[in-house]
């Protein structure tokens, strides 16, 4: 492929038009693009063959390029998302199965023109936040050899940052779909909870899963929440609600001319200066927007994180089919999998009833901390972990990770992972930005003012 083929969904659409490119010549030649880097980088669990992609090409022989908002747009789904007639695994072979149906997000998308390439890999059942716990192969970053890629989605960010999609499906309970776009310099949208249909994506924690988008550019991933977003609950998914007309893609473009942002008060970046230098150049190009900063308590914030896996969301995940599975086959789990989740099985009914008033009073301490602010800018991890210090202290680290991340669904907001520039060694930071349920299409607004900043354009 031309290196400086662009996979952006603009530029794609332009070289369809121009006929310059067609679904097929393209598909096939990301295809072996993948099956030179997979060995290396572990990206997917399955790639589909040109067999398995057949029909969804052969339908868009029957369309022109502007019958479809996403005409042969190539994307890559997390392996805890179904995609008919491949397997589902959550980086655990013994738990695969075949869905008859994709997930409704899927479908969406397919309808809508694009072209799956492949399932991708991910830290097993979506626990942990770093790329490396799969026995399918560590994610590595996609910039630096000795740091992760990120995850729990690890896979589905790297298919963006490597150029073998346009896009890609995660997922996000406590920072899966926004740390690995930070670590590989992507756009990561965490939307607020139940805008896009979590039917078809495996029960890990159900009340909290969201389903997220990889992109290059705010602007992308406003676009594509604007063609997947729920208008009305989807009967598939309990935990579905409307996204409101406030929330839509007409809400996604230039920022007022003043607002308030806000700002961890004393933020944490365990030791890294360079992490605290980045963020600073950003609050600060934040200002220069027209932003006021306002620093806040992030105390709350931080012990709303800390329940995600020191509490009673443990015993969710454990819940279920995923907890009988693993009663089951406990030696089809990973030991560090086997290791975050073994307290589980001894959290009563009564400490779930505690955390669950006492995160009632946390959310009510943070909305009123944040209600005045048109968005919170926070690091999206204190500090970058390399691959030798997780394998080393595998849980710790991966905590450490999460610090920025984790409250978000346990608080009902919605987030953003922006490109914030390169340490001096070349990985990629990222900062968040985040605010109440619901102002998705603005986040992504401020996403985009900032990217318009500190972005380069991605090609390959």
């Amino acid at each position: 492929m031309n290196a400086s083929f662009d996979l952006r969904l603009e530029p794609l659409a332009d070289r369809y038009r121009a006929g310059d490119i067609t679904p097929r010549r393209l598909v096939a030649q990301l295809r072996e693009k993948a099956l030179r880097l997979n060995d290396e980088y572990h990206v997917f669990i399955h790639l589909l063959s040109l067999e398995e992609m057949e029909p969804y090409l052969a339908a868009l022989e029957e369309r022109r390029p502007d019958d479809l908002p996403l005409y042969g747009v190539p994307f890559a789904v997390k392996d805890s998302v179904d995609l008919a007639g491949v397997p589902t695994t959550a980086a655990c072979p013994a738990f695969a199965y075949t869905p008859g149906a994709s997930a409704t997000v899927v479908r969406q998308l397919i309808d809508l023109g694009a072209i799956p390439l492949g399932k991708t890999n991910l830290d097993q059942f979506g626990t942990g936040v770093n790329g490396t716990r799969s026995p399918y192969g560590e994610c590595r970053n996609s910039v630096h050899p000795d740091y992760p890629a990120g995850g729990s989605s690890s896979g589905s960010a790297l298919a963006v940052a490597l150029g073998l999609s346009s896009f890609a499906l995660g997922t996000d309970v406590g920072g899966s779909g926004r740390i690995p776009a930070a670590l590989n310099n992507l756009v990561g949208l965490k939307t607020s909870k139940g805008i896009l249909s979590d039917a078809g994506h495996v029960p890990i924690c159900r009340s909290l899963q969201c389903i997220t988008y990889f992109t290059s550019t705010a602007a992308e991933a406003s676009r594509l929440l604007a063609l997947t977003a729920l208008d009305k609950p989807d009967p598939a998914d309990a935990y579905s609600r409307a996204n409101p007309a406030w929330n839509d893609g007409k809400a996604f473009g230039v920022i007022p001319r003043t607002f308030r942002f806000g700002l961890p008060q004393y933020p944490e970046f365990m030791g890294c200066a360079e992490s605290a230098a980045i963020f600073a150049r950003v609050a600060a190009r934040l200002r220069a927007l027209g932003g006021e900063a306002v620093e806040i308590d992030f105390t709350p914030f931080a012990e709303a994180s800390r329940l995600l896996f020191g509490g009673p969301w443990l015993a969710e995940r454990y819940g279920g089919s995923l907890g009988a599975f693993m009663e089951d086959n406990p030696q089809a789990l990973l030991p560090v999998i086997r290791e975050v989740l073994a307290p589980a099985r001894e959290i009563t009914g009564v400490a779930v009833f505690r955390a669950l008033h006492r995160l009632q009073e946390l959310k009510a301490q943070c909305d009123r901390l944040i209600k005045d602010l048109d968005c919170i800018l926070t690091p999206a991890y204190p500090r970058p972990a390399t691959l030798a210090e997780l394998h080393a202290e595998p849980i710790r680290r991966n905590l450490e990770l999460g610090f920025y991340s984790s409250f978000m669904n346990l608080l009902d907001y919605a987030a953003v992972a922006v490109p914030a520039g390169f340490l001096q060694n070349g990985l990629p930071s990222g900062v968040t930005l985040f605010g109440q349920a619901f102002s998705d299409q603005r986040l992504l607004s401020f996403a985009h003012a900032l990217q318009g900043e500190i972005r380069s354009p991605r090609r390959y």
